[in-house]
């Protein structure tokens, strides 16, 4: 899954829920919901990266975006935890954060979208 980055927040949508940082993603009701969006209250509270990653064990399979203060030196990290989508700060350049994202084609460890290690599929 690659992520999609966006320059402006929209909170609109059909079954979108904005969730804060601090909200027991485990017990969340998932039925319906088509877009979930993480808040980053500040770019070094990693909580929504927790919150990502088990939204995407627990089987969400729709759009997990970040925003707030969101930085393009967290996509990569975004993109391994579960989120699909992320809308970066207003001082951050999109196109940059793009070809951050282009530098590793794969990764030897597992994610939150595929969890066994790439060596253990070769096996």
């Amino acid at each position: 899954m690659s992520l999609q980055i966006f320059t402006q927040h929209t909170s609109n949508g059909h079954n979108a829920r904005a969730l804060a940082n601090d909200v027991d993603v485990q017990t969340l009701d998932l039925e319906g919901l088509e877009r979930i969006d993480l808040n980053f209250p500040k770019f070094t509270d990693g909580r929504a990266f927790s919150q990502a990653f088990v939204l995407r064990r627990r089987g969400f399979s729709g759009d997990i975006r970040a925003h707030g203060d969101v930085l393009i030196d967290q996509l990569l990290q975004m993109q391994r935890s579960g989120f699909s989508s992320a809308v970066l700060r207003d001082d951050q350049d999109a196109a940059h954060g793009a070809t951050l994202l282009g530098h590793y084609k794969s990764f030897y460890q597992g994610d939150a979208l595929h969890a066994t290690p790439h060596f253990a599929d070769l096996a």
